[in-house]
């Protein structure tokens, strides 16, 4: 398998909903506040009437108490009725031996119990199950007091931002990163943001979080939304292969579920070779719940130990020559960074020191950035993706530091939801990140034919940096993002929600 290429796979946060009275199925508040349509009616005791003045309005009838209550008028944006001691209508008649009716709870709906948020756990199958009603406050049956409370709920308190913005930017920028290295080839960026590493992290703390529920409900939902959108863009890619002259053999089975690289032809390797990433994400996923069992007894000594496998491939036993081979090596050099995931959804980050962290982590860094610079002539470059054991290093040191700022300051970026149209763009990549992933060297190869044509257009010869990268980046830019928008609802499709055009 080839080092040149890697992605970006799905990842997700959680974030909780409210709404007074019974939960909702859109867990965002887009449905405003349930209110109660009736109320129980009661029969109110005989009017009174009086000489020259109007009848007092009819009042009901509280059982508990031997006279009749006073009359009341609801506060606004209070919990409570103020006690005015009698209406008076004309002349005045004080109406004797009342006693003050039962306070009004501030709050008569009480707040469901919190459930999963589907755009932001990749783990929710269903709609939450519908709570019981709320139960009224003590006072018997519903005054017309009561009536105006239901009717008019106070206003909700702001909901806290339901998704991590600091994960969130992290899986965003990984992308940009992806794509900027697919169009100029850097061998730095990989040194600058180490994205694989990056994502698979964050893959992995979703995945702990996840395993909280049974661990079969778990794997299907995650191959559910997973394989739709890859099927969805493999048919293009394999239909477009066959045009050019390939015939695929059995290993097409590998085009249904990609836990080996699925083959194709030379003609159609730049758009194939990034699924290395969707076949490692795959295993990581199917391997969980026995890596997180194993993680959780002792979880320390498993972390150090998964830099081992990388180390024997490397020093010890290369593996086998095929699909096995080019799995393992995967596996090997991204296993601590998963597992970092694990770490700090369990809060071991948190818990160490703050000096041997930054120790570790900066040996680590410097062991792997000492490989990759000693051993250019094996590999032709200093190129992370090109060594998979100087990208194991790196990638555990600098993604293990992102981890440990995280737990230990409470990063959250919350003030990122501030600055609308970054956060909308944040929001767009990270519920879109398979399509972004899947198109975005489709892309990249639809850019240069079309920049072709633009030569033939004098203004844009003249005006335009035809001959530039950074033309061909923006370029394709503009096509990721319609394939963002004709594509990207089969992510939505494959979440079991209704397909837009953005989220």
């Amino acid at each position: 398998m080839s080092w040149e290429q890697q992605g970006h796979g799905p990842g997700q946060g959680q974030g909780y909903g409210h709404e007074y009275g019974r939960p909702s199925p859109y867990p965002y508040g887009q449905d405003g506040h349930d209110g109660h349509d009736g109320h129980d009616g009661y029969d109110g005791y005989a009017q009174q009437s009086y000489p020259q003045q109007q009848p007092h309005p009819q009042q009901p009838y509280w059982p508990e108490y031997a006279e009749p209550a006073q009359y009341t008028e609801p506060v606004q944006n209070t919990g409570y009725v103020q006690n005015t001691g009698y209406a008076q209508y004309g002349q005045g008649v004080a109406v004797d031996g009342t006693a003050p009716l039962p306070a009004v709870d501030a709050n008569p709906y009480p707040d469901p119990e919190p459930w999963p948020d589907p755009d932001t756990d990749p783990d929710t199958d269903t709609d939450p199950e519908p709570g019981a009603e709320p139960v009224r406050g003590a006072g018997g049956p519903v005054s017309d007091t009561e009536a105006v409370t239901e009717e008019t709920p106070p206003p909700a308190e702001p909901a806290a931002p339901q998704r991590d913005r600091y994960f969130d930017t992290l899986r965003a920028l990984a992308l940009i990163r992806v794509v900027a290295y697919h169009t100029f080839g850097w061998a730095w960026a990989g040194m600058v943001f180490p994205s694989m590493g990056i994502m698979f992290g964050l893959a992995g703390t979703l995945m702990a979080k996840s395993l909280e529920r049974p661990a079969p409900k778990v794997v299907r939902s995650r191959l559910r939304r997973l394989l739709p959108p890859f099927w969805f863009w493999g048919v293009f890619v394999v239909l477009a292969m066959l045009v050019h002259g390939w015939m695929p053999g059995w290993e097409i089975v590998y085009w249904v579920v990609p836990l080996g690289d699925p083959p194709g032809n030379a003609w159609g390797e730049q758009a194939w070779e990034i699924l290395w990433y969707l076949r490692t994400y795959l295993w990581f996923v199917l391997l969980s719940p026995l890596l997180l069992r194993l993680f959780r007894l002792a979880p320390v000594p498993v972390l150090a130990l998964s830099l081992a496998p990388v180390l024997v491939l490397t020093f010890v036993w290369a593996g086998p020559d095929n699909r096995v081979g080019a799995a393992l090596w995967d596996l090997s050099t991204y296993l601590f960074c998963w597992l970092l995931g694990f770490a700090h959804r369990d809060g071991v980050l948190q818990r160490m020191k703050p000096a041997l962290v930054i120790v570790v982590s900066l040996a680590a860094i410097g062991f792997g950035g000492w490989y990759a610079f000693t051993h250019q002539a094996e590999f032709g470059t200093y190129d992370l993706d090109e060594d998979p054991l100087a990208q194991a290093f790196w990638s555990a040191g600098f993604v293990m530091l992102l981890m440990w700022a995280k737990a230990y300051f409470g990063i959250d970026f919350a003030w990122l939801t501030r600055l609308r149209r970054t956060n909308r763009i944040v929001t767009v990549f990270n519920a879109r990140a398979v399509t972004i992933y899947l198109w975005h060297e489709i892309a990249l190869i639809l850019a240069v034919p079309l920049i072709d044509r633009f030569w033939d257009v004098p203004a844009f010869e003249t005006y335009l940096p035809l001959d530039s990268q950074w033309f061909m980046f923006g370029v394709g830019w503009l096509l990721i993002a319609l394939f963002v928008l004709v594509c990207g609802w089969v992510e939505d499709v494959a979440a079991r929600k209704k397909p837009r055009l953005l989220p």
